[in-house]
């Protein structure tokens, strides 16, 4: 049974950093894609980040380019999201998540097989 569990969120001034972690048991990750979304209230679910778990390549929402970064222990199997410069308009739900044949469909959530229960991201002005 393949798990994806999220830690690392909490109420962060503007500003200040936050860095999200999601460890992952059940399987290895050898070809597939691991990437972070976020879903703010009353929007839709949103790509922020991708990382190809063998090559490493890694690709942004342009939202977040410069003040995210993605990366991966793959001895941890563990993903992990290191976010500065935050601003209240990053304030969301953030997921992980993981998939065999991502692909060029990186940024469609339904791309993705594996999903975390998500973490709280919360800016304050």
């Amino acid at each position: 049974q393949v798990q994806l569990v999220e830690t690392g969120g909490g109420l962060v001034q503007a500003g200040g950093s936050l860095r999200l972690s999601c460890a992952a048991s059940g399987r290895t990750f050898s070809g597939y894609t691991r990437g972070w979304f976020r879903q703010a209230p009353g929007k839709q679910r949103e790509f922020v980040a991708r990382i190809d778990w063998s090559g490493g390549s890694t690709y942004y929402a342009d939202s977040v380019k410069v003040r995210f970064t993605i990366s991966r222990d793959i001895a941890k199997n563990t993903c992990y999201l290191q976010m500065n410069r935050l601003k209240t308009e990053d304030t969301a739900v953030y997921y992980c998540a993981a998939g065999g044949s991502v692909g060029l469909m990186y940024r469609s959530p339904s791309a993705y097989t594996y999903w975390g229960q998500g973490t709280q991201v919360t800016v304050s002005s």
